[in-house]
């Protein structure tokens, strides 16, 4: 299986990237630059020779899924056919625990992890998680959704309160961390990424001693504030000796491995490594949905694993039955559990593309949406703050906005700003203090431009975020902020919740006056709720669930299917690619250099190009690097991506074979949308630009499970 994934990522990178990468802009040969009027700028120079790691468009999560390659082309003409290609690459999440389980070295390492979470938790120890972007909303949810939830209900049990009683600190054992602390979560801070500083000073304020457990998350692989955060684990502790510095990650050894700070991490014995490759993601790069997903369920059975034999030492079974845990599961039972959970998701797809439908024409007349979640709140946050760096849309509204700009906000039934981070974290805020980390960055970090965007991030990390951002169900919020005709309120159910507790009805009440549409999504062992003129979204799942780690997972995977839906319906898709990315590390400038190469390189191997204006040379990875900075330079008065602008500018010169400005191209996209402009030259369904997507329809046939196995 692993040679299969290195033929398909250097044929990859043979294909797409490979040839038409410079070692320098010096290299470049006279053509669209000088067409464009543009010389390189001293940034665009330094990325293209200096930031080779950081270019990576040969990652499998980088790569273009064939399931939905035509997404946008898809979705447009039915929703629901687009729905369902989002959905079926959820299969490629079930098709890789199915290897993971037939696999004895991966399990063992599994059953290591699980171990050591166990042996931590019975030492009054802490298991630590850390991750950036996506991977830091896993970290955050495993503590906030679901460890802190379970013992909270486990105070109402004779069981929980037995456990408590010798473990009374055990509710904070677990603990999250995500890049740039909590004020991350609404959305990421710039440059921080890019620092392996940064994760060592994290986790060494955290003070992790021997026999905690240490586990960093980085879908990519790569991530350097993630890799600097396990090695400052490895590096300043004794290990136990229990298998407990842990690494996970969702690409083939083979292609991390020319990368420096990932292949430091991959031959580092100290730390046990955990392979979860699923393969690319529904939308092109956007590692927050099956990366994210296999990462949340992992790591999410790795602790409900070790919960349940640690439980079983203390309590007799009917007291763990009170807790949930009615069952003795081994691990490979409780990783297969994920199959039966995305068969219970793909069958609301019809209801799923309703509520897609709908939302999407609701942001289409210009009209707002808002969300309600109580128990469902972090995973309904975390979908709607990753919007805004995957599809280019305004971030959550501050307090200090007079009118509404972001297109959705959510609300949580309390009355302060306070009281609602504590409902989202189930803990206080919790904020960078920038005298521990304002010296180090001054210090330590050596690129004077990387150092100066760091210590401005910093100012936005402390504590005062929590005040910024109100996300209450107060009087202030409904008089700022409330429903009007035509807006859209969704109220989100987990468990047990029902629209008619008072709280949900409240809520309800106002939006159905206020002449907005209603829509109610609920993940639950429960039937379908209903509420008079309301659309409904239900996933039924029946199983024993102690930590709601299945339900939290359905509706995960429910939502970003969802607003990868509306956003594509919307035009901020073309094919599968994310044309709208907002490029703000070194990481996603790498991706908006390699889409505008992409499609640039598409339309001029056309065959309507080709008859109208002849065979032209490809442009080349430093050339579109160099307009992708120069449209990052002007991006006042554009309302297009730098990405979408970019590719515009470049195919306009090249056609009129003169210079189109920024001006121009900002007109030509006001009124007409990217994937329209590019419709003329996209090819069929069936046929590949580049050659790659058809390498990777013989991966998915190669990755799916042999006869006779699990069924999906």
């Amino acid at each position: 299986m692993m040679s299969l994934w290195t033929r398909i990522s250097r044929l990859a990178g043979a294909l797409l990237f490979g040839a038409a990468m410079p070692l320098a802009h010096a290299s470049t040969p006279a053509g669209v630059l000088d067409l464009l009027g543009i010389t390189p700028s001293a940034e665009s120079v330094d990325y293209v020779t200096h930031k080779k790691q950081y270019q990576l468009q040969t990652l499998l999560t980088e790569q273009s899924h064939p399931a939905t390659r035509d997404l946008s082309t898809q979705i447009a003409a039915d929703t629901l056919q687009g729905v369902n290609a989002l959905l079926s690459v959820d299969l490629d999440v079930s098709h890789a625990l199915q290897r993971i389980v037939r696999n004895p070295d991966q399990m063992q390492t599994l059953q290591n992890a699980s171990r050591a979470m166990e042996n931590a938790l019975a030492s009054g120890k802490k298991i630590y998680l850390y991750g950036t972007g996506a991977s830091g909303r896993v970290a955050l949810q495993v503590e906030s959704a679901l460890w802190r939830p379970f013992w909270q209900r486990a105070r109402a049990t004779a069981g929980g309160q037995k456990i408590l009683s010798q473990f009374p600190d055990i509710d904070g054992a677990v603990v999250g961390d995500i890049t740039g602390g909590d004020r991350a979560l609404v959305s990421s801070l710039p440059s921080f990424e890019d620092l392996p500083l940064i994760g060592r000073l994290q986790w060494q304020q955290r003070a992790i001693r021997s026999g905690d457990v240490a586990l960093a998350i980085t879908e990519g692989g790569e991530t350097p504030a993630v890799i600097g955060a396990i090695r400052a684990a490895a590096d300043s502790v004794s290990l136990s000796g229990v298998h407990d510095r842990l690494f996970l990650y969702n690409n083939p050894n083979h292609v991390l491995l020319p990368l420096d700070r990932s292949r430091q991490v991959l031959r580092d014995a100290r730390i046990d490594k955990i392979n979860l490759t699923t393969g690319p993601q529904a939308i092109m790069g956007s590692t927050r949905m099956q990366a994210a997903t296999i990462e949340l369920y992992v790591v999410g059975v790795l602790l409900e694993d070790a919960l349940q034999r640690f439980l079983a030492a203390r309590l007799a079974s009917e007291e763990r039955a009170s807790l949930g845990f009615s069952g003795a599961l081994d691990l490979k039972q409780r990783l297969l559990r994920f199959v039966a959970v995305r068969r219970s998701v793909a069958r609301a797809a019809r209801q799923l593309a309703r509520w897609s439908e709908r939302e999407a024409q609701t942001y289409a007349a210009g009209r707002f949406s808002s969300y309600f979640a109580a128990q469902a709140l972090l995973p309904v946050f975390t979908d709607l703050t990753e919007r805004t760096p995957t599809f280019h849309l305004d971030p959550l509204d501050s307090v200090d906005l007079r009118a509404r700009k972001s297109w959705a906000q959510v609300w949580t039934p309390v009355d302060t700003p306070q009281q609602a981070w504590r409902a989202l974290l189930q803990r206080p805020f919790h904020g960078l203090d920038s005298a521990y980390f304002q010296a180090a960055f001054s210090q330590g970090i050596d690129d004077p431009v990387q150092r100066q965007t760091a210590l401005a991030s910093l100012k936005q990390a402390g504590d005062d975020p929590q005040y910024r951002y109100d996300f209450s169900f107060s009087q202030r919020n409904v008089e700022r902020a409330g429903p009007n005709p035509g807006d859209l309120g969704v109220l989100v159910l987990l468990a047990d919740e029902s629209p008619s507790e008072h709280r949900f009805e409240r809520w309800l009440k106002l939006f159905a006056q206020s002449k907005a549409h209603l829509q109610i999504v609920s993940v639950s062992p429960n039937s379908a709720p209903s509420f008079p003129g309301a659309q409904a979204v239900h996933v039924h799942i029946a199983e024993s669930d102690p930590l709601r780690l299945n339900q939290q997972i359905a509706l995960k995977m429910l939502i970003n299917v969802h607003s990868s839906a509306v956003m594509a319906k919307l035009g901020r898709v073309v094919g599968n690619s994310m044309t709208d990315v907002v490029p703000g590390n070194w990481k996603l400038i790498g991706r908006a250099t390699a889409l505008i190469m992409l499609h640039v390189n598409h339309v001029l191997q056309s065959p309507a190009w080709i008859a109208r204006h002849g065979r032209g040379r490809p442009i080349s990875y430093a050339e579109a690097n160099a307009v992708l900075f120069d449209a990052m330079s002007h991006a006042q008065g554009a309302q297009a991506s730098e990405v979408a602008r970019s590719i515009v500018r470049i195919v306009e010169s090249l056609k009129r074979q003169r210079g189109v400005s920024w001006v121009e191209v900002n007109g030509m996209l006001k009124d007409t949308r990217l994937g329209d402009y590019l419709a003329p030259y996209r090819q069929a369904a069936n046929q590949s630009p580049s050659g790659i997507s058809r390498g990777m329809r013989s991966w998915i046939d190669a990755t799916s499970p042999a006869a006779g196995s699990v069924t999906t």
